[in-house]
């Protein structure tokens, strides 16, 4: 856990969650079950990424 975890550079314990997260929802994801998540607002990041492109231009 502790090799991976440095190879993609998070904590251990993020790992043990996803890890937890799959295994609790693993069924739901491979039987293309409703996510449990609402909707994704990709707008909003779309917007985010243009200020963030832009301030790092300056």
């Amino acid at each position: 856990m502790a090799e991976l975890a440095q190879r993609v550079n998070v904590h251990p314990n993020q790992i043990t969650q996803w890890k937890t997260l799959l295994l609790e929802r693993a069924i739901a994801v491979f039987e293309g079950g409703e996510s449990p998540q609402a909707p994704i607002d990709l707008n909003k990041f779309h917007a985010q990424i243009g200020e963030l492109t832009l301030e790092n231009d300056f």
